[in-house]
């Protein structure tokens, strides 16, 4: 059984709390960067929405994963893309799903090497609350739990839904 969440209440979610939150820290001029994939989906939807003309980021983390030595390559790596300098700059980095933090943790030292932002305002579709570092979003489109057989999977990109699936399918 596949239950489908309504991903436009989602990212209206996301919109307003970004919004909301850029102009209470009188941010305006963000960029924005998508870790791959569906936060880079996420960007594409966001960065229309928000009217941020200057193009996003993309992030695979594969190679900042913690569990690099144990997992090896995925065979689907490609290079991360940065059309921007990140030095001083206000970053709202974008993931569909935060659940133990680490993806977030990978993410934030990638940037980093391209260089140091002012700062990283976190944008997650949902939220499963399951971390194992202490790593928050500031905006989210929803938290959920879920029993242990199920999963929240994006997919995309056209058209963006977002499904809670169970085990084996």
């Amino acid at each position: 059984m596949t239950a489908l969440l309504d991903i436009d209440q989602l990212l209206d979610t996301l919109e307003s709390g970004l919004r909301t939150l850029l102009q209470e820290r009188g941010v305006d001029k963000p960029v924005l960067i998508g870790i791959r994939t569906g936060g880079v989906w996420l960007a594409d939807a966001l960065g229309k929405r928000l009217g941020i003309a200057q193009p996003f980021g993309e992030l695979d983390i594969s190679f900042y994963r913690d569990d690099f030595s144990r997992i090896g390559l995925n065979p689907r790596v490609m290079p991360s893309s940065l059309p921007f300098d990140t030095e001083g700059r206000d970053v709202i980095l974008i993931d569909d799903v935060i659940m133990s933090g680490r993806t977030i943790r990978a993410a934030m030292n990638e940037i980093f090497d391209y260089g140091r932002p002012a700062s990283i305002i976190l944008a997650t579709l949902v939220d499963m609350g399951a971390r194992e570092l202490p790593i928050q979003p500031d905006v989210v489109g929803r938290a959920l739990t879920l029993d242990a057989r199920q999963r929240v999977k994006l997919r995309g990109p056209e058209p963006l839904r977002i499904e809670v699936q169970e085990s084996g399918q």
